[in-house]
């Protein structure tokens, strides 16, 4: 990667977002488009109800622009693009019914299922027939490749399905999701250039520039939430970066905090049916289990950008 192109990424994605803001966060409160905040989470929390959302639009108006005029159309680009783009479109759906036609639950089940399924269909297509995507998936450590078959394309979904849901959980405190998407995002664009992809790298650097840029408006009192619009997105970017460089086993240990928040939800839920009600966290996502534990929001996100980043330095010592 070029250090003029990952320069160039950045500042533009960076100036996008930090430009934009001041006006439109204040557009987004006068549409009253403001979160909604659940009953049953932190009491603290209900101080940020009607905080403007869908700030993950800035977001990706800002990685957008800074790969395009980095990177250019470089085909690589393109798809991990549409598949960002794709996702902020099944969010902001979702985060538009939920806030402006006042339905707690957002897009239907069904409906988000068959978007992403279409996101999958259509990278597995372009890239197996355009980008040269093979059915092998490359095994950390042991630095060898194992052809997958057709299952590669079952594996895609759940990468893509996994990775945004994941980071959706993860977006539940002042910056959280930003700062460990930022972290990940970089590792990345590392893992680009070992690969020799030095577009795709430029792309992550404006995913992760975007991302410090909108901590300046997300950090702790945010002004401002990405919303699904943003979360889902960014899930569909780290995603794309991981399988347009064969890294999907890779991106299990670089997205290692959104894989102990995922987890932890589906624990909780688990042990809960099983045990009729009882629970092993406080509450879940686990990043509210050490809210209630009396920790200040501030120290469980530094907490957790700090795990983010072990996790980042021990994937990039395994390729």
């Amino acid at each position: 990667m070029e250090v003029s192109a990952a320069l160039k990424a950045a500042i533009i994605s960076a100036l996008v977002v930090l430009l934009s803001g001041p006006f439109v966060i204040p557009e987004l409160r006068k549409l009253k488009f403001g979160q909604s905040i659940r009953e049953e989470g932190p009491k603290s929390h209900q101080a940020k109800s009607g905080t403007p959302t869908m700030g993950g639009l800035m977001i990706l108006a800002a990685l957008t622009a800074g790969s395009l005029f980095a990177a250019g159309f470089e085909p690589s680009v393109l798809l991990a693009l549409f598949v960002t783009l794709g996702h902020g479109v099944i969010g902001f759906i979702d985060d538009y019914i939920k806030v402006v036609k006042k339905r707690n639950l957002g897009l239907r089940p069904r409906h988000k299922f068959l978007g992403q399924v279409i996101m999958a269909v259509v990278v597995a297509l372009i890239g197996s027939f355009f980008l040269g995507v093979t059915t092998e998936l490359w095994v950390p450590v042991f630095n060898k490749t194992v052809d997958f078959g057709v299952f590669y394309y079952v594996l895609i979904f759940f990468v893509l399905v996994g990775t945004t849901n994941a980071v959706n959980l993860t977006d539940g405190l002042d910056g959280l999701a930003t700062g460990t998407v930022a972290v990940a995002a970089i590792c990345y664009a590392v893992v680009c250039v070992m690969f020799g992809k030095a577009a795709l790298a430029s792309f992550c650097i404006a995913v992760a520039a975007a991302c410090i840029a909108f901590l300046r408006f997300n950090a702790h009192p945010a002004k401002v939430f990405m919303g699904d619009t943003g979360s889902l997105a960014l899930g569909g970017a780290l995603a794309a970066a991981a399988i347009l460089t064969k890294t999907e086993l890779l991106l299990v240990v670089i997205g290692g905090v959104f894989v102990i928040e995922a987890l932890s939800v589906i624990i909780q839920v688990t042990y809960f049916k099983l045990t009729g009600g009882q629970r092993i966290f406080l509450m879940s996502p686990i990043h509210h289990h050490y809210e209630l534990k009396g920790w200040p929001e501030t120290k469980v996100v530094r907490t957790f950008w700090a795990a983010g980043v072990f996790f980042g330095i021990v994937a990039l010592a395994l390729v």
